[in-house]
C-alpha cells in the first residue's frame, strides 16, 4: 500500500498499484481512449501505463489538486463531486468502465473523484501521453469522439434534472445504466436486461436531485407496476427495456415523448 501525494493539503488517500494488465488482455480495449490505436501504438501505451486500484469511498483526485497522470476505468464507478463555498456538496456526474478522467493540457483536476465502488484504472503518465496525443491523430480523435458523446449525455442531464418528474428521473437513470451496460457488449439494450446500481438509493437521491423517501417510493412504484423486479439490494431485473424506455419519457430515438 502507497500513499498518493497531494498539493491540497488535505490528508492523502492510499492506493495500491498492482500488476499492469496487457493492452491484449483489457475488457474495455474497444471503447476507451485507446479503442482506434494500432499495434505500434499499444507497444509505445505499454510503456508508459500502470493499474491503481482504490477501494470504495476512497478519494482519487481532491478538486484542484495537481495530477500527474490521466486514466481510463477499467472497473467499478467513481463520482464527480463539486463542493461549494458554504460546504455543500454536489454530484455533478458518474465516472463508469471506459470513461477518461482528467484533461490533457490540464494538470489540475477540476472535480473530486471519489471512488462508489472498489475501482480499477488504467493510468497513463501525464507528459509522455501529452506527447504521443501531438503526434497520434488517433488519440485526440477517439478522445474528441468520447467528449461529444459526454456533452451529449450533459445535455441529456440537464433535461431530466429540469423538466422530467420524479418518476422518469429514476426510470431515465435506469436507461443510462442500461444502454452503458449494452454497450460492454456492443450491442443495442433490448428485452431483459439485468442491471448492478453503481450507487446507493442515498446516492442516487443526490445525483437526481431527489429525496430519499421519493427515490424509495418511486422504486417501489416500478416495481408494482412491472417494469422493474428488485432481486438483491443492488440488483434490477428489467423484463421489457421498451416499456422502462416509455417510462422515462423519452423515445426510442432518445427524444422526448410529447
Amino acid at each position: 500500500m502507497q500513499v498518493k501525494a497531494t498539493d491540497s493539503g488535505v490528508t492523502p488517500q492510499p492506493f495500491s498499484e498492482a500488476g499492469t494488465e496487457r493492452c491484449s488482455d483489457c475488457p474495455i480495449r474497444t471503447r476507451a481512449v485507446c479503442a482506434n490505436c494500432d499495434a505500434d501504438d499499444f507497444t509505445v501505451l505499454e510503456d508508459v501505463k500502470y493499474d491503481r486500484s482504490y477501494q470504495a469511498g476512497q478519494v482519487i483526485v481532491w478538486a484542484g489538486e495537481r495530477m500527474d497522470f490521466v486514466a481510463s476505468v477499467i472497473e467499478g464507478v467513481a463520482s464527480l463531486t463539486q463542493t461549494m463555498e458554504d460546504g455543500r456538496t454536489q454530484m455533478v456526474g458518474l465516472l463508469l468502465p471506459s470513461d477518461f478522467l482528467g484533461r490533457p493540457g490540464r494538470d489540475r483536476a477540476s472535480y473530486t473523484v471519489t471512488a462508489v465502488s472498489d475501482i480499477r484504472l488504467c493510468c497513463f503518465r501525464r507528459k509522455p501521453f501529452q506527447q504521443m496525443m501531438t503526434s497520434n491523430p488517433r488519440l485526440p480523435a477517439r478522445l474528441l469522439e468520447m467528449t461529444l458523446d459526454e456533452l451529449d449525455a450533459a445535455r441529456e442531464w440537464l433535461l431530466l434534472l429540469g423538466r422530467k418528474s420524479a418518476r422518469e428521473k429514476i426510470a431515465s437513470f435506469l436507461t443510462i445504466l442500461a444502454r452503458r451496460e449494452a454497450s460492454q457488449h456492443r450491442t443495442e439494450p433490448q428485452g431483459e436486461i439485468r442491471l448492478t446500481l453503481p450507487l446507493t438509493r442515498d446516492a442516487m437521491a443526490d445525483y437526481l436531485g431527489l429525496t430519499l423517501e421519493t427515490v424509495s417510493r418511486q422504486m417501489s412504484a416500478l416495481k408494482r407496476d412491472g417494469v422493474i423486479v428488485l432481486t438483491g439490494s443492488r440488483e434490477v431485473l428489467l423484463p421489457d427495456y421498451d416499456l422502462l424506455l416509455a417510462e422515462s419519457g423519452d423515445d426510442a430515438d432518445g427524444g422526448v415523448i410529447n
